[in-house]
C-alpha cells in the first residue's frame, strides 16, 4: 500500500492503526484480506479482537477490533479507511 501523509501538521504518522467493525465475521474477513494484501508474514497477521462496550451486558453488543501495527509508518491510512468503511467499520489510529 502506498504511503499517505498524517493529516495534522506537526504530529508524526501513527504507528498503530485500529480498524473497529461491527462484527466478527468483518473482523476476520478484514484481517484476511489485510494479511493478503500486505503480504504479511507469519506471525505478523492481525488478528481480531472483541472489545466489549461499556455498561453492556449482552455479548452481541461489542464491537471487534483489528489492529495493525506499523512502526515503519508504510501502510496508506486512506486505503485502510476505505477498507473498513466497506464494511461499516472505522478506523482510529495511535
Amino acid at each position: 500500500m502506498r504511503e499517505e501523509r498524517w493529516e495534522e501538521p506537526g504530529h508524526p504518522p501513527p504507528s498503530r492503526h485500529i480498524l473497529v467493525l461491527p462484527d466478527r465475521e468483518a473482523a476476520e474477513e478484514v484481517a484476511e484480506e489485510l494479511t493478503g494484501l500486505l503480504a504479511l508474514p507469519p506471525g505478523e497477521e492481525p488478528r481480531p479482537v472483541r472489545e466489549a462496550l461499556a455498561g453492556d451486558d449482552d455479548a452481541e453488543d461489542a464491537q471487534w477490533l483489528v489492529v495493525l501495527e506499523d512502526p515503519e509508518r508504510r501502510h496508506d491510512t486512506g486505503a485502510l479507511r476505505e477498507l473498513v468503511e466497506s464494511r461499516e467499520g472505522w478506523l482510529e489510529r495511535e
